[in-house]
């Protein structure tokens, strides 16, 4: 596990002690599952969708809140754009993140009916249910962090939840354990999508090459998601054509002064191309073109 990782297993496992310190997990699952449904996850037949992310801070990238004024304000955004999903961090130390910036962002958005997601680095059920009380409709799951029987208890307590999971791998052997677990799962009534993060976790440097050297090694029957990099229309174009079904774009959202105009243009690109693809497919199968 790299050293990020490590740094944030410690403080997410500080986390979890001192909230099931506050509250016992019995009443904090009763809590989830007196919530009202989420918003469900819904991905576009144009072949293309963006999870837009809120993140006030990055390792990487440092201060991204200056053009935020608030978490409601860029999440009403993101959903006004036209975003699947959003992801809202919550891990304080790097990422400046709260639970409170998922709960004000799941009221906001849910009369738009767009999914909030927690993005953290979870090792417990317990976050799960912590995200669900708070208002998610979806997590994140880091396959590095976790050995296979902690990814399905996180899995279980989900698909419990009626949460979607976005299962994220950064690497070949990350994407070998991902096949493994879902492998076991066919029978289950979830949703869950596989990401692949082509950032370099000890450099904190994007490697897009990743996404094409993988692009064939991601789990069959589960929406591949292109994670960090995606920066340009261009990328777009590049993702899409490689089959990526969904991009999680972070930082390019939050330096933007008009995320909405650029979350449009994003998706509209992803679109054109996705469809294109799928009319040359089309034709090929008809014998039309070689």
């Amino acid at each position: 596990m790299s050293g990020l990782l490590a740094q944030m297993t410690q403080s997410s496992q500080t986390r979890l002690e001192q909230a099931r310190a506050r509250e016992p997990e019995k009443a904090l699952w009763a809590r989830a599952c007196d919530m009202p449904p989420a918003p469900p996850l819904r991905l576009s037949p144009e072949g293309f969708d963006v999870i837009a992310e809120c993140k006030l801070h990055s390792p990487s990238a440092g201060d991204l809140s200056a053009n935020t004024s608030d978490v409601e304000s860029r999440v009403t955004e993101y959903a006004c754009g036209g975003a699947c999903a959003v992801s809202v961090l919550t891990e304080p130390v790097r990422f400046g993140g709260q639970l409170e910036h998922l709960t004000r962002a799941a009221q906001v958005l849910a009369p738009h009916n767009v999914p909030v997601m927690r993005k953290d680095f979870l090792i417990d059920p317990y976050q799960v249910m912590e995200g669900r009380a708070a208002g998610a409709g979806g997590v994140l799951v880091i396959v590095r962090m976790l050995d296979k029987s902690r990814i399905t208890a996180l899995l279980d307590c989900a698909c419990m939840l009626k949460m979607f999971v976005l299962l994220e791998a950064f690497d070949a052997a990350d994407l070998e354990i991902a096949r493994e677990v879902l492998a076991l799962r066919r029978s289950h009534d979830e949703k869950i999508l596989v990401g692949l993060n082509c950032r370099d976790l000890d450099k904190l440097t994007v490697e897009l090459s990743r996404l094409s050297e993988l692009a064939h090694s991601m789990p069959q029957g589960f929406a591949p998601v292109a994670e960090s990099g995606v920066n340009t229309l261009d990328d777009v174009t590049k993702i899409v054509s490689l089959g990526y079904r969904v991009a999680l774009i972070g930082t390019t959202l939050m330096k933007a002064p008009q995320p909405r105009e650029l979350l449009g243009k994003l998706l509209s690109t992803g679109r054109q191309t996705a469809m294109g693809m799928a009319t040359r497919r089309l034709r090929i199968a008809k014998g039309e073109v070689s």
